[in-house]
């Protein structure tokens, strides 16, 4: 079978024409930091902290413009987990293809729920609007601006695109962006399944510029956040399209997951993002991804 835009991929980088349009965000989002430094900071003092568990938690922004600002408090360095069989980020193969999305045009975007490309198919799923912080742990969560940070997770079904038998021609739920000058960025998606053998959980390697932002090793940091339990447990019982979910969820915890099992209490509470919302109306949420740099 043909991997979907097998015959776009090639050594050259090509997201350069996504450049003006990161750059007039950056500069749109730079009008509100009257407010951020207003009411912000205590914002990202609570993300340092770490997402809880509860669907009640109140989601935040960051609290500062540029990467000389800093918190008060202290932040979690985010531990390095394998970026998994399915990365599209350069390091595997599908059918003998060398399978990397990093480097084709129009991999950076705010909404990864469709296709782009040959496709335009759109991922069906629970709604899910998810903003991340950018720190650096060794300055004192000062926040982390102009870094790419590319996400990617699997489908209401378990099926990664590009790799899934049946969605192999798809490349949603896939996208990168660079932290404005709030160290901050936010992705439209789906919530994601629960498969047999995981936890559920949206994969995240991190980027020092979007130009180095091609092939994964030159992340400076390969994580992946967890998904509250909770907020698991009710979507999956009562969203269309999960009930394979179901028992897939009631087999597995962060506990004897094969990934985040070696993680510290302390660094599963930062790896998992604050989320609020409901099945109808969607989620929204944020977490704080710190970086020793």
């Amino acid at each position: 079978m043909t991997i979907r835009g097998a015959k776009d991929f090639h050594s050259g980088f090509h997201l350069s024409d996504d450049m003006t349009a990161i750059e007039k965000r950056i500069q749109d989002r730079r009008e509100v930091v009257g407010w951020l430094i207003a009411g912000g900071t205590a914002a990202v003092l609570a993300a340092c902290g770490g997402g809880g568990n509860s669907g009640s938690s109140t989601s935040s922004t960051s609290s500062s413009s540029s990467t000389s600002s800093s918190t008060s408090g202290s932040c979690v360095t985010d531990p390095e987990e394998t970026n998994g069989p399915y990365p599209a980020d350069g390091t595997n193969t599908v059918n003998a293809s060398t399978v990397n999305v990093l480097t084709e045009a129009g991999i950076v975007r705010s909404d990864i729920r469709s296709s782009f490309g040959s496709s335009s198919t759109v991922a069906e799923g629970v709604p899910l609007l998810l903003t991340i912080n950018l720190v650096d742990t060794n300055t004192a969560c000062a926040l982390l601006t102009g870094y790419a940070i590319y996400i990617w997770h699997c489908n209401r079904s378990g099926e990664y695109s590009l790799y899934s038998s049946g969605v192999q021609t798809e490349n949603y739920l896939r996208g990168v962006q660079v932290t404005d000058g709030n160290g901050q960025v936010a992705f439209q998606t789906i919530f994601p399944a629960c498969y047999s053998g995981r936890y559920p959980h949206i994969h995240v390697e991190v980027y020092k510029t979007l130009a180095l932002a091609s092939v994964e090793t030159n992340a400076v940091l390969t994580t992946q956040m967890a998904m509250p339990r909770d907020i698991c447990t009710t979507v999956y019982s009562d969203a269309t399209g999960y009930s394979a979910s179901v028992t897939n969820l009631a087999a597995v915890t962060v506990s004897n997951d094969n990934v985040f099992d070696s993680s510290t209490t302390g660094q599963i509470a930062a790896q998992t993002p604050a989320l609020t919302g409901s099945v109808t109306a969607g989620y929204t949420g944020t977490i704080t991804i710190g970086v020793a740099v």
